[in-house]
């Protein structure tokens, strides 16, 4: 037995569409990322979910609230879902934060957390889903942080190859998270 885990970003933001990387502060999906939330619910609706847990920004929730608005799967907010914490660059331009990723693998942005931060809380949730949804699968809304985190603990990939690629969004991800799953 093991965790299924169904993994996709939360929808097109407005701050997306304007090339803001938006770190902690809350966002908000654009007219087209309300679509594209609504496409997600149909893909996953009938996907045999038994939960879907979410990202507590509020255009993770607000993707789930979309998607599953009406749907019998329960849905868990979890803070240990965020996207990195750009600290004094949340809000700042994609092209400002690009060439600084790699400086904060291990050491946080200025106010804010490192990349291997997002993955120490990352693991932390993956241990409580190996204990307590073997053999089910689930869903995941986060964002591109936390799929790096899932690429290095479930895949090993490495952090330092995966910040600086380009993010290649796709119609979601999917891992196996082994039982008795153990990391750090």
């Amino acid at each position: 037995m093991a965790v299924d885990i169904v993994y996709e970003t939360h929808s097109l933001t407005e701050d997306n569409e304007e090339g803001i990387a938006t770190g902690w502060l809350p966002g908000r999906l654009s007219e087209q990322g309300r679509r594209f939330a609504a496409e997600l619910g149909v893909r996953r609706r009938n996907a045999a979910l038994a939960a879907v847990f979410v990202s507590d920004l509020h255009r993770a929730v607000e993707t789930a609230r979309i998607a599953f608005t009406g749907a019998a799967v329960p849905i868990h907010q979890d803070l240990r879902l965020r996207e990195c914490s750009y600290g004094e660059l949340n809000g700042c331009p994609v092209t400002a934060l690009a060439d600084r990723r790699v400086r904060h693998i291990d050491d946080p942005f200025p106010g804010g957390q490192s990349y291997r931060q997002v993955i120490d809380a990352t693991s932390d949730f993956l241990h409580d889903l190996a204990t307590g949804w073997d053999g089910r699968r689930v869903l995941v809304i986060a964002h591109s942080a936390n799929k790096w985190a899932l690429d290095c603990l479930l895949t090993g990939k490495s952090i330092e190859d995966l910040v600086d690629a380009p993010f290649g969004w796709r119609e979601g991800w999917h891992y196996t998270l082994p039982t008795g799953w153990r990391q750090g």
